[in-house]
């Protein structure tokens, strides 16, 4: 997983939600370039993410530069990409231990910047258990490490 690199379009349907995001992912080792957009009823969101570093324009509204200041991983509110984030780097599409990261979290639309604390638990077949804070969920994902179904949030499209 990771290994080579990918290159791949990903696009999610909201499940709790009228909402869509399509993201273009490069993956090159661990270390992922990725470009999206996420749409709401009442917002468009771009964003761009690139080692370090994620961009994010609320169109008509605001831009906005985060950096990872030493956290583990960016997480951007309601997108199951940034839930691929983890697996690619620490492999977690195996059963093993559980692992415990705090990430630089964004919210939308909102775009309020935060820590979470978050839990991630393989628990086989490409499944992962998610945590933070009293919010638990299952997240399915593909061979390549990318969320097929997030658990009440979102579903990939093919």
């Amino acid at each position: 997983l990771g290994r080579a690199l990918m290159r791949r379009t990903a696009v999610w349907r909201g499940l709790d939600a009228t909402r869509m995001e399509i993201a273009r992912v490069e993956l090159s080792g661990t270390e992922a370039t990725v470009s999206g957009t996420q749409l709401g009823v009442s917002y468009e969101l771009r964003y761009s993410l690139e080692p370090g570093l994620l961009t994010l324009e609320l169109v008509g509204s605001r831009t906005l530069e985060v950096t990872l200041d030493g956290l583990d991983f960016f997480d951007l509110g309601l997108s199951p990409l940034f839930n691929s984030l983890p697996v690619w780097r620490d492999g977690l599409l195996d059963e093993g231990a559980a692992q415990e990261y705090v990430m630089r979290f964004v919210s939308v639309p909102g775009l309020t910047v935060t820590e979470s604390e978050q839990r991630y638990e393989p628990v086989g077949e490409r499944r992962v258990s998610f945590s933070s804070g009293d919010f638990a969920a299952n997240l399915v994902f593909d061979d390549e490490g990318l969320v097929e179904h997030y658990e009440r949030l979102a579903e990939r499209l093919r």
